[in-house]
């Protein structure tokens, strides 16, 4: 069976029997309160797309990709989750933009031995988001 090389040279897409992943188009989060999840990814500088803090579905643009929010049911639990990262173009400044807007990061902009800047960032319903961007070595 043919294994996905996070070194390929032509893409970092996985074929087998001819269809392929191209891309993750969106993630979508599980929120219990809407209204405080939209005020924070605002806050942040996500640019809402549709929805909003009335609404059970909220969208964000995030690159040519989506960021969504949807409102726990009583059919829907919070779900068990690991992390999403961002990669954004200036690290130690998204964390001044978190800082500022009154949101408490788990700690400050690092470097990682793998190769990137980072911090992490729990969203309201304990969603950890990490704010990334490589290292020119």
């Amino acid at each position: 069976m043919p294994t996905p090389s996070a070194n390929r040279d032509d893409d970092a897409s996985y074929s087998e029997g001819g269809a392929t992943v191209e891309a993750i188009s969106a993630v979508t989060l599980v929120t219990a309160d809407m209204v405080r999840a939209v005020r924070f990814y605002e806050a942040l500088g996500f640019v809402r797309l549709c929805g909003g803090p009335e609404a059970s579905f909220t969208s964000f643009a995030v690159g040519g990709n989506y960021l969504n929010l949807a409102a726990k049911t009583t059919a829907t639990p919070l779900p068990a989750w690991g992390r999403v990262i961002f990669y954004v173009t200036d690290v130690d400044a998204f964390y001044d933009r978190a800082t500022e807007a009154g949101l408490s990061p788990q700690f400050p902009p690092r470097n990682a031995e793998w190769g990137e800047r980072y911090f992490h960032l729990s969203d309201p319903d304990g969603h950890e988001l990490s704010f990334a961007r490589p290292l020119r070595l």
